[in-house]
């Protein structure tokens, strides 16, 4: 489990603790809000507003109250609740794609060393540099790898998400929209393996020589001298 705890220090300077700009902490937290908002509708449509579960429920309340309807109409209510929080689902998948912009412009005013691809890059000189036998350098280099993943997917659900929603305007057929779909739910999972990976590392390491990776990521990072 130690190869996912993210590093706080410096391989090569221990006395210099990692920075993170503010346009990055804003948007580390602002997606942690709206991935897990997205999350949470499909919770929600998958458990308590099920169409299949809530089909003969609704049928049932509604013949308590003194309303007869054939499970077609009790079905067509049960859709409009899910359809309701796909919406919100939807404009979630928006925000999403508001921020990954966000990010891509942020990332052309970093500064040189804190610019991803070069903080990448940096793992693996380092981990090349100390002959490929530092299990530090592999594991900084193996965390920069899954965060580079991760982004990639949240391209992925921004891409996909956005064919869905504008399938007819695109003139996407029925049958390619539904495997796009399948896809999106794909990468959600994957999604949620990274979250739960994420979070495991987090703690490990708030637990170990790397605390303060949360303080850090909500204050920028300062050097042991105070900096």
């Amino acid at each position: 489990m130690a190869i996912i705890e993210p590093l706080r220090k410096d391989i090569d300077d221990p006395s210099d603790i990692k920075k993170h700009s503010a346009s990055v902490r804003v948007w580390h937290w602002l997606n942690l809000l709206i991935v897990s908002g997205s999350l949470l509708t499909v919770l929600l449509n998958s458990t308590l507003l099920d169409v299949k579960g809530n089909t003969s429920y609704v049928q049932q309340q509604l013949q308590e109250s003194g309303v007869s309807v054939t499970p077609g109409q009790a079905k067509s209510v049960a859709h409009g609740l899910e359809d309701k929080v796909w919406g919100i689902h939807i404009y979630f998948g928006y925000a999403l794609v508001a921020i990954l912009l966000f990010r891509l412009i942020a990332e052309i005013f970093q500064p040189r060393k804190q610019k991803f691809f070069s903080s990448l890059n940096s793992a693996y000189q380092t981990y090349r540099r100390h002959s490929k036998k530092s299990n530090l350098a592999l594991h900084d280099l193996t965390v920069k790898a899954l965060y580079l993943i991760f982004y990639l997917l949240l391209i992925i659900m921004g891409v996909t998400g956005l064919s869905m929603a504008f399938d007819q305007e695109l003139g996407i057929s029925k049958g390619t929209s539904h495997s796009i779909k399948e896809f999106h739910g794909f990468c959600m999972y994957l999604i949620l393996i990274f979250i739960g990976v994420h979070i495991a590392g987090v703690l490990l390491a708030e637990r170990k020589e790397n605390k303060g990776v949360v303080s850090d990521m909500i204050n920028g990072g300062k050097t042991s001298y105070g900096n």
